[in-house]
């Protein structure tokens, strides 16, 4: 593929390129780095803006029903009930042993600081950076996770890959990080090659680069080329972290694409959600003992509107849903404050209004494990956060 590409510069081709391009399916990322702790932290990014009225669907809110009728009447029928208000969607149910045993958990109407302009890669910019709105991402280079790494000595590169993108920014910065590309091992679904045959058909730029993918994509099925080890390529991306970190690993990210549904959601949401259930529960399988050692944490960009749309989909919203896993968190519970959702509760008439910050629950988790006082986590990790009370997610 044609490496070279930034994803800003594929904005150029359109909006709507550029909103399939940040949950396209060749865009996948895992960084890791070493650190002298014992407790894992797996950071997730769920890239497309995960629907968090999907995920949680709030079935005890009266208005739920008239802003979704079609996809709020799906969630009454299937959704497993959680408690009074929410229920989880159905693909989500081999996690339901992991909630009774208080290792699954959920914050609702949450989102980073970012507001108004509902930009993919701005929001993943800002996800991954950490910051507030008022500090200017193009000065902002590092990650916060990478922040963590540089507010404890003793860190260390240990490996990471990259699969068809740049490293992610969440883990960039001055402390260690090794960053791996493996060699051409591109799967493309039918549908996936439909989308970069005709959505990017316009754009010569990424059009020549889809091309290249799914040519090579075709040699691997062929046999052309050598396939990769079954943990790059067949196995779960969990699968291979959890070797890494029962090794000297001790901090994971990586991303899950697929999560923009603007049209036909009931298919693609549960498809992503089952990609993400996968990938906790092969965390858990791999870690063993050490699971109990380790908080999960899984985020998105921002979350998507209230009401469905005319394409059975949702659009790009703000308040959405955070998935947290583990055997070091206190789960079994949903977590943050829920506005409601008369339209005087929404954000811009349209969206969740957010209240919590994902940061913050990144914050209290990092506290948690790895003993962290507030003002290094508030100063120099999260830049402008203010932590709020302890939610007591961290056991």
């Amino acid at each position: 593929m044609a490496t070279g590409i930034s994803r800003r510069g594929l904005l150029k081709g359109g909006l709507g390129a550029a909103c399939s391009l940040a949950a396209h399916p060749l865009t996948s990322t895992m960084t890791m780095a070493a650190a002298p702790w014992d407790a894992r932290l797996v950071v997730i990014v769920l890239r497309g803006a995960m629907d968090g009225l999907g995920l949680l669907p709030p079935l005890g809110e009266p208005d739920f029903a008239r802003y979704r009728p079609a996809l709020g009447a799906r969630a009454a029928e299937t959704a497993i009930p959680l408690d009074g208000m929410f229920g989880l969607h159905r693909a989500m149910a081999p996690l339901m042993p992991l909630w009774r045993a208080g290792e699954l958990g959920f914050a609702q109407a949450v989102s980073t600081p970012y507001r108004d302009k509902r930009s993919h890669f701005d929001g993943q910019d800002l996800l991954e950076a950490g910051t507030g709105m008022d500090v200017a991402l193009a000065a902002q280079r590092d990650g916060w996770l990478n922040r963590l790494l540089q507010a404890v000595p003793g860190t260390e590169a240990q490996t990471a890959f990259a699969v068809g993108r740049q490293e992610m920014r969440i883990l960039r910065g001055d402390a260690p990080v090794y960053q791996w590309e493996p060699e051409t091992d591109i799967e493309v679904t039918a549908q996936q090659q439909l989308l970069l045959e005709h959505v990017y058909a316009a754009d010569p730029l990424f059009s020549a680069a889809a091309g290249e993918a799914l040519e090579l994509a075709a040699r691997i099925d062929r046999q052309d080329l050598p396939p990769l080890s079954t943990g790059a390529r067949r196995e779960p991306l969990g699968a291979f972290a959890a070797d890494r970190l029962l090794e000297d690993t001790r901090i994971v990210s990586y991303s899950l694409t697929g999560w923009d549904t603007h049209r036909r959601q009931k298919g693609a949401l549960a498809r992503a959600l089952d990609d993400l259930q996968r990938s906790i529960l092969s965390l858990r399988e791999g870690l063993g003992p050490v699971w109990s050692k380790t908080a999960v944490l899984a985020m998105t960009e921002f979350g998507r509107t209230v009401a469905e749309n005319g394409s059975a989909g949702t659009d790009h919203g703000t308040g959405g849903a955070m998935v947290m896993a583990g055997g070091a968190l206190r789960g079994g519970r949903i977590y943050g404050d829920w506005p409601g959702l008369a339209e005087a509760d929404l954000y811009d008439r349209r969206d969740l209004m957010p209240t919590g910050d994902v940061r913050a629950y990144a914050a209290w988790a990092m506290r948690g494990l790895y003993g962290l006082d507030r003002a290094t986590l508030e100063g120099a990790i999260f830049p402008t956060l203010d932590m709020g009370a302890d939610p007591g997610m961290v056991a």
